[in-house]
């Protein structure tokens, strides 16, 4: 097995071991977990699209935790898959461009990390290509790691001990208005986050926004938003990225607390069908110290 970089920050192919042997062989998964923790992204090639696809993505997702259930009114809800796709499951023919999942596609162009709304975080996301559009369609990876480093001492100190607000509507919101239902917003409140994920595996410091973060407890808005976007502009400045060109048989996984990522646009006129799956993070992935003090009564 190999394990060669792909960016200087983040991102590393895996050759020599498949999903398969990883979901099958806790050595191999054991080595492939450390290559997560270094790297944070990972991909791996020419991965079988036939029928047991779907069994052999659950398995190797699930060796690294617990599944999330795809989100209410999402395709594939109340299972392990979430569906990215701008192909209408009724009439196989492609949405148009005001279609919910046209929008949400949009809405996922930017700059995110998986979940940080949700009541427990994620740790990864696995996401295989199951059709390709041929030309654009990429997904692009930031290190927040790197990003982390490169903020000024005094505002590392700020963020270590500050939390930030983020939530499912705010982002869908940049969009549409109307493009996360009542229903979704019922079932997706706000969740508060500190700002530094820590990696308890080796003590990495990792910077904890996304395009769902709308507040910052002890700031005004306004103030708070301006801070938001200079630490995205920080995170995301040209040179600093990943961008992955998918070719059919790929999957992918990235590390939710160590990273943001964004898909990029395709021609309308192409189909694209992708799906997700995600690992929900426990206490041993950090979670217990991103939670914010507990008030007193």
């Amino acid at each position: 097995m190999e394990i060669i970089k792909l960016h200087p920050e983040i991102a590393a192919e895996v050759r020599g071991a498949s999903m398969a042997d990883v979901a099958n062989d806790d050595e191999v998964y054991r080595a492939i977990r450390a290559a997560f923790e270094e790297h944070s992204v990972l991909l791996f090639r020419n991965q079988p699209l036939d029928d047991q696809i779907d069994q052999i993505q659950v398995g190797y997702s699930a060796k690294f935790g617990p599944l999330e259930t795809a989100k209410v009114a999402s395709l594939g809800e109340g299972t392990p898959f979430s569906i990215l796709t701008n192909v209408d499951k009724e009439s196989g023919g492609l949405v148009p461009p005001t279609h919910k999942e046209a929008l949400r596609a949009q809405a996922n162009q930017l700059w995110h990390t998986d979940s940080s709304f949700r009541e427990t975080p994620a740790l990864a996301s696995v996401l295989s290509a199951r059709t390709i559009p041929g030309i654009g369609g990429e997904t692009e990876f930031v290190s927040q790691r790197a990003t982390w480093n490169r903020l000024s001492e005094s505002l590392r100190a700020k963020l270590a001990n500050s939390y930030a607000w983020h939530s499912y509507a705010h982002s869908r919101g940049k969009i549409a208005p109307e493009l996360a239902s009542q229903r979704e917003q019922d079932a997706l409140p706000p969740a508060c986050w500190r700002m530094r994920w820590r990696n308890p595996v080796n003590g990495r410091d990792a910077l904890y926004i996304a395009s769902h973060t709308y507040a910052i407890e002890g700031m005004a808005d306004k103030d708070a938003l301006a801070l938001i976007d200079e630490l995205t502009a920080i995170a995301t400045a040209s040179g600093h990225s990943y961008e992955h060109t998918w070719r059919a048989g790929d999957v992918v996984m990235w590390d939710n607390r160590a990273s943001m990522h964004r898909g990029r646009p395709w021609p309308l006129d192409k189909p694209r069908y992708m799906i997700r799956t995600t690992i929900a993070a426990t206490d041993a992935d950090g979670v217990a110290e991103l939670r914010p003090p507990r008030k007193a009564a």
